[in-house]
């Protein structure tokens, strides 16, 4: 489970200044006809120590984007490279983003306070470096249930409205701006290896392989560092694809550019959750092959650390990082099995047996289209816990071999929480979605937005437990 938050006091340090001349561009931020504020985390401000700013102050550093005490003196423009859907792009980096300052969590963690929708950047090539307020939103929606079902990722930090009316071509336009940070745990992807590889930069691969294995997983780099990270990152990236499956999450764009190196989830777009167990189900309209289906995110994210560990040749030999790559399928089989008895609430009960549940749900689910979150609410803790709209189907063959399965599982997640007594369970399909947004662009309501995401909270309070 990722680690919940901490109140903590602020302590800037913006190690990237170490590096930055290297792996960025100073830039500015837009100024924008207006600052509403819209979302603020109050989940998460005081595990930064950014909780005692007023509303004045928090738009003054996340609308206006004034420095935070001692923290970078300018925002910096990350530079990147990375595989667009298998086609290699150089001219990429932050487009429409920077990183604004860099901070420790309670945990000691270092986290990075980054932006979406702050302006132009010397990466934007034609865009014009804005948000859209409905791209914001959905932003908000993504991280909330996704933290609450237990995926590290990104948490949405800010979302101010900023006034203006933008063009797109996939949205009813003239529509609402805003500007969106995030709190995130680094924002160093594989991309940005990839760029220093092609552009044969090996003594700042080593420098950037120094930094990372230091300061985002507190290790002390080796007589082998770039085995060393590379090993870490197969961990964490299958760990990754498979909270994905646990989830019923699609991300819809599992570019190299998208992935961080610490295994974190960001940077939301076309994402949808899966309704049924569908292999086939796919979030961007765009991605016509399938090629990020949600069967099929664990060989994306597979095939994208497989290009880091290209990159990394760079400075190192082919045997020292053959083992982690090796290593990769273990991991995300027995990591997607373990985030499967978390979501189901039971303890596992070893590989074999795990393995053998899984292969069960998954043709249970394919066959019956259950709904993936009444299916694992209604299972929750290793049993049928009350009449449900599903109970016909669980009675039938479909579910056979689930039923068998699960019938040696011991429960171990606590169901005193009321949320398990609700009639549904806690969801997040499209059509909700677009529901939530209607209500803002057409009556300017906020209400079903952060009705939700209190609803959201709530079950990932039960789901702690």
């Amino acid at each position: 489970m990722p680690i919940a938050p901490q109140a903590a006091a602020y302590r800037a340090d913006p190690k990237i200044e170490t590096i930055r001349d290297r792996l960025s561009d100073p830039v500015a931020a837009a100024d924008f006809p207006q600052a509403i504020l819209r979302f603020r985390n109050r989940r998460w401000d005081g595990a930064v120590g950014l909780d005692s700013l007023s509303d004045e102050q928090w738009i003054a550093h996340f609308g206006r984007f004034e420095p935070l005490p001692g923290n970078l003196p300018q925002p910096l423009a990350l530079r990147y490279h990375g595989h667009q859907f298998r086609h290699y792009n150089p001219d990429i980096g932050d487009g429409r983003g920077f990183l604004f300052a860099q901070l420790r969590d309670g945990e000691g963690r270092l986290l990075d306070l980054g932006t979406k929708g702050s302006g132009q950047t010397p990466y934007s090539r034609f865009g014009d470096g804005r948000l859209t307020l409905k791209g914001g939103v959905r932003e908000i929606l993504a991280t909330e249930m996704l933290e609450a079902l237990g995926v590290e990722t990104s948490k949405t930090f800010s979302l101010i409205e900023t006034g203006e009316a933008l063009q797109r071509n996939d949205e009813p336009s003239p529509t609402r701006s805003s500007v969106l940070v995030r709190l995130s745990h680094g924002h160093i992807r594989i991309g940005s290896f990839q760029r220093l590889a092609t552009l044969g930069e090996a003594d700042t691969m080593r420098d950037l392989m120094g930094y990372t294995l230091t300061n985002l997983y507190g290790e002390t780099p080796g007589n082998a560092p770039a085995g060393q990270l590379l090993d870490l990152v197969c961990r964490r990236t299958a760990a990754l694809a498979a909270s994905y499956m646990a989830a019923g999450f699609v991300h819809g764009v599992l570019n190299s550019d998208n992935i961080n190196v610490t295994g974190e989830s960001f940077d939301y777009g076309p994402w949808r959750f899966n309704p049924t167990w569908n292999p086939g189900f796919t979030a961007a309209y765009f991605d016509q092959q399938g090629l990020y289906a949600f069967g099929r995110q664990a060989q994306a994210i597979h095939w994208d650390v497989v290009e880091l560990a290209r990159s990394l040749r760079t400075v190192a030999e082919a045997e020292e990082l053959a083992p982690a790559l090796d290593g990769w399928p273990g991991h995300y089989e027995r990591d997607v099995a373990a985030a499967i008895c978390g979501r189901l609430g039971v303890a596992p009960r070893g590989e074999e047996a795990d393995l053998a549940l899984l292969q069960a749900m998954d043709s249970a689910l394919q066959r019956s289209q259950v709904g993936i979150d009444r299916f694992f609410f209604d299972w929750r803790g290793g049993a049928r816990r009350a009449a449900s709209p599903a109970d016909a189907l669980y009675d039938g063959e479909d579910f056979a071999g689930f039923r068998a399965a699960i019938a040696d599982y011991r429960g171990q997640a606590s169901l005193d929480h009321d949320y398990w007594r609700d009639p549904e369970p806690c969801s997040m399909l499209i059509d909700e979605v677009e529901a939530i947004w209607s209500a803002i662009d057409e009556h300017d309501d906020w209400g079903p937005l952060h009705a939700k995401v209190d609803a959201i909270r709530r079950m990932g309070e039960a789901m702690r437990l």
